[in-house]
């Protein structure tokens, strides 16, 4: 008999955990082997557990699906990440698959899709929600007008580029500054006249900036 491929679960709605769990159980060849219902509790259990296969709800609690992912990435590489999502916008998608993650599947086709996922991602492949793959192929023809699509078009200088680039994977002032041999304050100067000159107000739309230029992709 052919070995079962493992299976986390992590979603804080136990309602849709539970309809989750029903389809893993469903299938002879696989094999849920631990559930979660926030980021630092999924992360917890991987790490236990050594899944093939980690299912992550992209907003949780503690640490959100994306962050979950980086962090699986960079410590658990041979763990294959599945994001299940309300979110069916290219920002969203890209900043999952600079994270690592193999599959992103949307929650209301999850009935449908999610076990031809999970087999897609074991097999190696990897697995976008039909409803949004389209979003994949023209990534980069989006990404080249967003660039010219920003703020006064003034350029940004290579130190506010870096402070940005910072900024949006998460860094604090005090941490950019540790890592630039720059003073604080000079570090908050260079992060409001970069952001001023794209016009950006919040760290959402930073984010969403960073994915567009690839900056995510380089971490």
């Amino acid at each position: 008999m052919s070995k079962k491929s493992s299976i986390v679960l992590a979603d804080d709605h136990p309602i849709v955990l539970g309809g989750l769990r029903n389809l893993i159980q469903a299938e002879p060849d696989l094999e849920l082997v631990g559930e979660a219902s926030s980021g630092l509790a999924a992360l917890k259990v991987i790490r236990e557990r050594g899944p093939d296969v980690a299912v992550i709800d992209i907003s949780m609690p503690e640490l959100n699906g994306i962050m979950v992912s980086r962090r699986l990435s960079k410590e658990m590489p041979a763990v294959k990440v599945l994001v299940l999502t309300l979110h069916e916008d290219r920002a969203y998608l890209q900043q999952a698959l600079e994270a690592g993650v193999r599959g992103y599947v949307l929650k209301r086709s999850a009935a449908e899709n999610l076990i031809q996922a999970i087999r897609a991602v074991i097999a190696g492949g990897l697995y976008v929600d039909p409803a949004i793959a389209n979003l994949v192929f023209d990534a980069k023809s989006k990404r080249a007008q967003r660039q010219t699509s920003y703020g006064s078009g003034l350029p940004l200088t290579e130190r506010e580029a870096d402070v940005l680039k910072l900024v949006a994977l998460g860094f604090t002032n005090k941490e950019i500054a540790r890592k630039l041999n720059v003073g604080i304050k000079s570090i908050e100067t260079y992060r409001v006249r970069g952001s001023e000159k794209l016009g950006l107000r919040t760290r959402a739309e930073l984010v969403r900036y960073a994915s567009a230029q690839g900056w995510l992709a380089d971490a």
